[in-house]
């Protein structure tokens, strides 16, 4: 099945942002995309200080437009960190996937927030805005289950894995890696995740804006089994595409049985809720 990551230019006008992704959705399906996914923050610049401002409901007026496009082109659509969510009075980063008939198949919260602190390049502390999610979130295609995390989450193997133990084949990683993080392990880690659990490991990111107080890395990618970087996008506005092979997929696992030769009596990666 073809897979389209859309690298949006996103601007401080959330109702600009919301059509201009609806109309690169639109572009994407009428290149035979079946499965559509949109960056981190895809409505709202990245910051701290935007996330209240540019906060909605679940459901509400952005995942209604995806949720609309979705069923409207009849796909699959991964809706980035569409939207700081607020529920309960906290706020999260959530993404939400929709499928062909409208219907919002997950809502993923980032599990694992932001906090860094390199000196001299940059520090950054999701948890003063943001609340953390508690949960895994994969959904069915016909084509193949799909695990989402979101940017963060990438670092973190343990959830890779349970995804794959849970069958998932592909997994999508919606983020906004920056100019320090970016070059370092942005690539080092999409190739990881994927040699490490021989699935499909696909990121999108924003495009880059120097004039941003948060310039993001861009380099959307897929990345497959082997570890192979099989599209790629720069640092502008694009939409790239790839074809998921799972037979390729099944190939590689036959030829390196890693998942059955696994050492389960001697330890193991367990998904508590």
């Amino acid at each position: 099945f073809r897979l389209a990551l859309i690298q949006l230019h996103v601007s401080a006008v959330k109702s600009d942002n919301v059509q201009r992704a609806c109309g690169l959705v639109r572009e994407a399906s009428a290149k035979g995309a079946k499965v559509v996914a949109l960056p981190e923050c895809f409505n709202s610049p990245y910051g701290t200080q935007y996330f209240k401002e540019y906060a909605e409901k679940i459901p509400g007026e952005s995942t209604k437009k995806l949720s609309e496009v979705a069923r409207e082109c009849s796909l699959y659509l991964i809706g980035g960190r569409s939207i700081p969510e607020e529920d309960g009075g906290k706020l999260y980063n959530t993404c939400t996937v929709f499928g062909p008939d409208g219907a919002m198949l997950a809502k993923h919260r980032k599990v694992h927030l932001f906090d860094i602190n390199i000196p001299g390049k940059i520090q950054f502390k999701e948890s003063e805005t943001l609340s953390p999610g508690n949960s895994f979130s994969m959904f069915d295609t016909p084509y193949c289950k799909v695990g989402l995390g979101i940017c963060y989450d990438i670092r973190f193997a343990e959830m890779a894995q349970v995804y794959g133990q849970k069958g998932c084949q592909l997994l999508i990683y919606p983020g906004a890696f920056n100019m320090t993080t970016g070059p370092a392990h942005w690539e080092l880690l999409q190739r990881g995740r994927a040699v490490d659990n021989q699935v499909y490991v696909a990121t999108v990111s924003p495009a880059r804006d120097e004039k941003a107080s948060y310039v993001a890395w861009g380099h959307s990618t897929v990345v497959n089994p082997w570890g192979e970087v099989i599209a790629k996008a720069g640092a502008e506005e694009t939409v790239i595409y790839t074809d998921i092979d799972l037979k390729k997929l099944a190939e590689i696992r036959q030829q390196i049985p890693i998942l059955s030769q696994k050492r389960c009596d001697l330890y193991g990666i367990e998904m508590k809720k």
